[in-house]
């Protein structure tokens, strides 16, 4: 029977020019460096370990796992290199069966490479590479006849849904059977079906023989009659199948394979459907680091990420950018949350490996490895790949990644997520069956105000197009508060009022399949500087450590959640520098009252979720204000207290208080002197309105933008503005590239012609 052994402890950990350490695993070298800063270590480092295998195990076939390691890894047994895995966050494995000596201590030495390569990818990202081998390590021992491990990672068993209804659940399942022996064998396939409380609901079974050394694979027809469905977080029923191989009297190997029957579409008009019914996809996005952790997180962390996305009231988790733990997988499947999975195909494209090799072989892993989890209903196939220009072959490679996806499981449904700037007609919306947007209206470009043009004049010029967004979200810094709360402020305020403002507009409009809130937790983002921080993304409505909702999480908790809860925002701006102030209270019950000093005040006004408190005068010194809501028999109150002074508290001031991330990628000119007159723009020749690939790739205006931006190209975000056009990232930084320089700019490009 099968056994799998972790073998987590007892590592050494080898990194150049430092003395050896024990590790246990998981483990990254980039715990504290991966979210401090651009220069954390990336480069090869060495994991070593000695393990014994029993004599009586020689009979046996015995694997490897790797359940996570990024991202280029080398394995050798007693001196053999076994082989290389590229891609860092799928299961792989190799067979050692050969190389051990059974009986004797045997000596593993695994070389793990978090180098950016120009084949592997993500080749670059807004969030940390971690290095390491940050998720477990085991040893897989199976009778030489056993279900497939080495089908790219998977359980060599696929649940396969062909027609599920109401009435009827008609499954295939599929197995892949491996004979590692030199013998032809004969074995007995058994499928269980057992219901979420143990009973027997149908079963199956079929002879099989194989040859020395074959791998082959046999599928089962199964019908559920009345199947109790997988309803999300109403319901969300689990079946378990036992899936066994039997020679005579033995069971030589079994896999018990957790699935749920379930059926769903997306409509162009009405949005995302689970069994028949309208179920609006009210979703967060989730990376999986945490402070001072990185990737090396534990099923304790897990639970606590699922324990809050469960809180905040949330249907849906994009599960960004490559695939995540089989635990929390699982999560989602025993919680009813649904899911988008996708691979690490985002911002750009390699410039020398141009057929997609690893992107096509990671889709596979994600694919096979995560068939049978039922919350699982899209497969992602890019992110904002059209960051690193316009390129034919990108737009190939994505083509046929939607293709793969489809053959290897056309039960669900392919999506990806579009950069803000393709346009609204580009052919990227036709490709996969679903499409989602990363806008940052109110952020980045433009005014929150601007989602609900937009969105409605992207439905009607494509009212075929099932339109989500995939990712929405601005900066908010906790330390950060002030009465006026504007863009690029960092304030706990403005990222509030950001989300209410978005929130009202994506709500009415239920022809969108999905909205996803970037990010549900803070994240490690090495490139970035803003706000005070360095190498950290705080769009979260949960802080890096998870010890801190943001006000905007209980908004969402608000509108999404039927827990019933009271809660004060701008709690944390707790030095008030005026006599009066506004009080705002997030609840999804039906009143709440104010008491201040003792004293009770209704509600000004009431915007849904929101009830405003106005204009509430402060004395000197402290305030207690304290928000109650009465339900039936049940009582909600929180508290907040206030302090008035006579002047700013310097310190929820954000030390910049205009720009951000794309600003601080430029170093431009003093232009004050120039004086603006008007030239002629035209497309036959180059002008701000080109990319900066464009501009780069051409001897000519090189020079120029050499001497715009000394140094840019030697930028660490040089690869993620080359499909940008100046004038866009002059919408995102208006701050540097004002109008002066862009006039300046134009005058010298139009010079040149295309």
């Amino acid at each position: 029977m099968r056994r799998k052994i972790q073998m987590n402890d007892g590592w050494e950990f080898v990194r150049e020019g430092q003395k050896p350490v024990k590790v246990s695993i998981p483990h990254t070298w980039n715990a504290i460096d991966g979210a401090n800063g651009f220069d954390y270590y990336k480069g090869e480092c060495i994991y070593k370990k000695d393990f014994f295998i029993e004599k009586s195990d020689e009979a046996n076939s015995v694997f490897l796992e790797f359940e996570g390691s990024n991202s280029v890894t080398d394995v050798y047994v007693n001196g053999r290199h076994l082989g290389q895995h590229r891609g860092g966050y799928s299961t792989f494995r190799f067979d050692v069966t050969k190389t051990l000596k059974f009986g004797e201590m045997n000596d593993l030495e695994v070389r793990v490479d978090n180098t950016v390569f120009d084949d592997v990818y993500p080749q670059m990202a807004d969030f940390t590479f971690y290095g390491g081998l940050y998720r477990d390590v085991n040893l897989v021992i199976t009778n030489p006849i056993h279900f497939d491990l080495m089908d790219y990672g998977s359980q060599g068993i696929y649940i396969i849904q062909k027609n599920v209804t109401d009435e009827v659940a008609e499954l295939e399942v599929r197995t892949r059977i491996s004979n590692d022996s030199d013998e032809d064998k004969k074995v007995r396939i058994w499928i269980d079906i057992n219901d979420a409380d143990g009973q027997k609901v149908i079963y199956g079974a079929k002879e099989v023989i194989l040859s020395p050394k074959e791998t082959k694979t046999e599928s089962l027809d199964i019908k559920i009659e009345k199947p109790k469905l997988w309803d999300g977080k109403k319901d969300a029923h689990m079946y378990k199948g036992v899936c066994s191989l039997t020679a005579y009297n033995d069971t030589i190997d079994s896999l018990e394979i957790p699935f749920g029957t379930r059926y769903f579409h997306v409509d162009a008009e009405k949005g995302f459907f689970l069994n028949g019914k309208h179920l609006p996809l009210n979703g967060v996005s989730r990376h999986q680091d945490r402070k001072d952790m990185g990737w090396a997180i534990t099923s304790k962390e897990q639970d606590e990420d699922m324990a809050l996305i469960k809180e905040v009231g949330a249907t849906s988790i994009r599960l960004a950018h490559y695939q995540h733990n089989q635990y929390f997988y699982d999560l989602c499947d025993r919680e009813g949350m649904i899911v988008w999975a996708e691979i690490p195909f985002i911002s750009i494209m390699s410039k020398t490996e141009t057929e997609g090799i690893n992107p096509k072989l990671q889709l596979k892993e994600l694919i096979r490895q995560n068939f049978n989890h039922p919350s699982i209903m899209f497969w992602g196939v890019q992110n904002e790949i059209q960051i690193g220009g316009d390129r034919p072959e990108v737009r190939k490679v994505v083509k046929e990644l939607n293709e793969i996806a489809k053959a290897e499981d056309p039960t669900r449904l392919t999506t990806m997520a579009n950069v803000m700037f393709v346009e609204d007609e580009d052919e990227y919306n036709f490709i996969t069956d679903t499409v989602g947007y990363n806008k940052y209206y109110g952020w980045y470009t433009g005014k929150t105000e601007d989602f609900g043009p937009w969105i409605d004049e992207f439905h009607k010029k494509n009212p075929g197009v099932k339109l989500g967004i995939s990712e929405y979200g601005s900066e908010g810094i906790i330390q950060y508060h002030n009465d006026d709360p504007k863009v690029k402020d960092y304030s706990e305020e403005y990222h509030a009022l950001y989300h209410e403002t978005v929130w009202k507009i994506f709500k009415d409009r239920p022809f969108l399949w999905s909205t996803y809130v970037w990010n549900m937790f803070d994240f490690g983002a090495n490139i970035r500087d803003e706000g005070g921080v360095k190498g950290r993304n705080n769009k979260g409505l949960v802080t890096y450590d998870r010890k801190i909702k943001k006000d905007a999480f209980y908004l969402y908790k608000a509108y999404w959640s039927e827990e019933k809860f009271v809660h004060i925002a701008g709690k944390r701006y707790v030095d008030r520098p005026g006599r009066k102030m506004d009080v705002k209270v997030y609840s999804n019950c039906d009143k709440v009252s104010l008491a201040f000093n003792g004293v009770e005040i209704s509600f000004d006004e009431k915007d849904e979720k929101i009830f405003i408190f106005k204009n509430i005068e402060l004395k000197d010194g402290y305030n207690i204000i304290k928000a109650v809501a009465v339900e039936g028999e049940n009582k909600y109150t929180d508290t907040g207290v206030f302090n008035r002074v006579d002047s700013i508290n310097e310190s929820y001031q954000a030390p910049e208080q205009s720009g951000g991330v794309v600003a601080n990628w430029f170093e431009t000119p003093n232009l004050d002197d120039v004086e603006i007159e008007d030239i002629e723009i035209s497309d036959a020749f180059y002008s701000t309105n080109c990319s900066f690939g464009e501009l780069f790739e051409n001897p000519e205006t090189k020079k120029i933008m050499d001497r715009f931006f000394p140094g840019f190209e030697d930028h660490p975000m040089f690869g993620m503005a080359q499909g940008m056009k100046i004038d866009q990232i002059a919408e995102m930084a208006p701050e540097k590239f004002d109008d002066k320089l862009l006039y300046s700019l134009n005058k010298e490009l139009i010079k040149i012609k295309k």
